[in-house]
């Protein structure tokens, strides 16, 4: 594939991920293919094969005659992808705590926290669930396992979309950024066990949390 062309691909996929991340495409929104080119201003190839990724990873649906549509979450699939996160995330805290790193390795979750716990002050929800997506990704990244990132990088893809229509339907997230305040001071300490234990607590606790609010108020959109 030509370079240039790679380009569009690429910039296509980012903006229409973008959109469906934050619920401007939210679960259940469909259009057709030209109107969504037309909204990016890209031509149509580059868009079609952005859609084609973007089904590939679960998150859209390319229907015959009728375009594109975002996919629904239901309390399953978030059931099911927070578990596959209580088991595999607390693993990557302990392991990375274990290296013992430096505050220049934790320099970006440092910086996540920190943005956190700002966006509280407004509070502004739609900083802090770009903060708190950040931390799990920069974690995530440090672990130096592309397989890994890719994978869990799905996941956090979904459970974003959740958070995002969830997020104003429960309290101020204040514990939760205490929690990672709490695990990135274990990091530090190069305590494996204690980040391994809270980030499980951590998981655990989200997930009561979040499948309380899809099951009490049953939203539609997912």
């Amino acid at each position: 594939m030509p370079e240039n062309r790679t380009t569009r691909v690429e910039q296509a996929y980012a903006r229409i991920k973008q959109e469906i991340r934050s619920n401007c495409m939210p679960p259940g929104f469909q259009a057709p293919e030209p109107e969504i080119a037309a909204e990016l201003g890209m031509s149509r190839t580059p868009v079609r094969e952005a859609l084609i990724r973007l089904q590939a990873e679960g998150l859209v649906e390319l229907v015959p005659r009728r375009g594109v549509r975002v996919l629904a979450l239901s309390a399953d699939d978030m059931r099911e992808i927070y578990e596959i996160l209580t088991a595999l995330e607390p693993e990557a805290a302990a392991n990375l705590a274990a290296r013992r790193p430096t505050q220049e390795v934790l320099a970006p979750l440092e910086a996540a926290v920190s943005e956190m716990e700002a966006a509280l002050k407004n509070p502004d929800l739609d900083r802090w669930a770009a903060a708190d997506d950040r931390f799990h990704r920069e974690l995530l990244a440090l672990q130096n396992n592309r397989r890994l990132e890719e994978f869990l990088g799905a996941l956090y893809d979904q459970a974003h979309r959740a958070r995002m229509v969830t997020l104003r339907l429960r309290e101020l997230p204040v514990k939760s950024t205490a929690e990672h305040r709490e695990i990135l001071t274990h990091l530090r300490n190069g305590d494996g066990a204690g980040a391994r234990r809270l980030f499980r607590a951590h998981r655990k606790r989200a997930t009561r949390e979040l499948l309380t609010i899809l099951e009490t108020y049953r939203l539609p959109q997912l």
